[in-house]
């Protein structure tokens, strides 16, 4: 089979895993605890996809940097120990990774997780051996500069037009166009349709089981 892409990257949360709710509670609970001021579930929900120190300071661009750090320590903290909330992947999406990886494609992931959450995600959702690679905001910069896909590119010796973005988010979508690199957008996750249409990416889709598809028309 002739392939138009040879490397597919893929966001986590909100594309391959349904994290929302534990993103968000973890970050209520640690304003609860720090005694600042509340922010709505749909502003917190919108910063799901940039790495965590661009997320706490988009909300609260005032915090100084030891509050910064301290906001940072507590939210691992309850997404990873306390809060309880379960993660699924969603529906058909190992099957569709598995399926992707057995025809051919190389698979990475570019990610806003720290990597202890990603490595326990990976783990927990039996996909780990699938990736060929995988960046996190805190190894590199987060979203959407470009640099985690470059990175991941150079890794494995694929060029950006051999290269497509797949993810829930305006930030994902434009670290692709910031790196050169097509996009896919899926409309399940955190942001609406209209905004990741903005970003120009080759389709937007409703579920992801319909992405093998959609690759072999190109």
């Amino acid at each position: 089979m002739t392939q138009r892409f040879k490397l597919l990257v893929f966001d986590w949360d909100g594309t391959l895993m349904d994290s929302q709710g534990r993103i968000v509670t973890s970050f209520q609970s640690v304003i609860t605890e720090m005694g600042i001021e509340e922010r709505p579930y749909a502003e917190i929900r919108n910063i799901i996809g940039l790495g965590l120190d661009k997320a706490i300071a988009t909300l609260y661009p005032t915090l100084n940097v030891a509050e910064r750090i301290q906001f940072a320590d507590r939210y691992r903290t309850h997404f990873l120990d306390v809060n309880q909330l379960d993660t699924p992947l969603f529906s058909g999406v190992s099957e569709t990774m598995h399926h992707l990886y057995e025809i051919g494609y190389h698979l990475a992931v570019a990610t806003g997780k720290s990597r202890m959450g990603l490595n326990r995600s990976l783990q927990e959702s039996k996909l780990g051996h699938l990736f060929c690679s995988t960046r996190c905001a805190e190894e590199t910069c987060s979203k959407p500069d470009p640099l985690m896909l470059n990175e991941i590119m150079e890794e494995v010796a694929i060029s950006p037009n051999e290269t497509v973005m797949i993810g829930d988010t305006e930030y994902d979508l434009a670290m692709a166009n910031n790196a050169k690199v097509a996009s896919i957008g899926v409309n399940y996750g955190v942001h609406e349709k209209s905004r990741l249409l903005a970003c120009h990416p080759l389709i937007c889709l409703d579920d992801l089981t319909h992405l093998p598809q959609f690759l072999q028309q190109l």
